[in-house]
């Protein structure tokens, strides 16, 4: 299967996705980066460990008072993960060479879209699950390398389907 880098900001859902990572026999390498260090530190953990899939993931959210969802600064996290896709994308400039997801609850879509993500969260800014984005690198690891996994696809297969999780599909690895 294809080997997977994630990141998570939280220490316990990095636990519980390495715990699932573990349990479905995924290659996977899960990291605890805050959110706002995960830029800093994507390009030597990509030259480490050299994965096909890329997974940013932590938390996020509306702001309070925030009611334009074009505004960057109305999201708790997502320039970050904004960043991180950019710093990942000098590494990896197709999803040919690395497939990435990005964003969390209520994350800026069209933003880490922008940014290079090939599958993102949430275009419905609404919260997602934590499976949701171990559900895309697994479904892009087991997947054949001739066959392209579409994001409708995708959407059957998560909880709040297109609302939660999108993006552009790429080829399994």
């Amino acid at each position: 299967t294809g080997k997977i880098l994630h990141l998570d900001g939280d220490r316990k859902y990095s636990e519980k996705s390495a715990r699932y990572y573990n349990k479905t026999g995924l290659n996977a390498i899960v990291k605890n980066i805050a959110e706002n260090k995960q830029a800093s530190v994507i390009l030597p953990l990509l030259n480490k460990y050299n994965p096909d899939i890329l997974v940013i993931t932590g938390h996020d959210a509306m702001l309070k008072n925030g009611s334009n969802y074009s505004n960057i600064y109305n999201y708790r996290n997502s320039r970050h993960f904004m960043n991180t896709v950019k710093e990942a994308r000098k590494w990896g400039r197709s999803s040919d060479k690395l497939v990435i997801f990005a964003g969390a609850c209520q994350s800026f879509y069209e933003g880490i879209m922008s940014a290079g993500a090939d599958f993102a969260s949430s275009p419905g800014r609404i919260l997602i699950d934590f499976i949701d984005p171990i559900i895309v690198a697994e479904k892009i690891a087991i997947t054949e390398e001739y066959k392209f996994v579409s994001s409708n696809e995708i959407s059957r297969e998560i909880r709040e389907g297109a609302k939660g999780v999108s993006g552009v599909g790429a080829r399994g690895k």
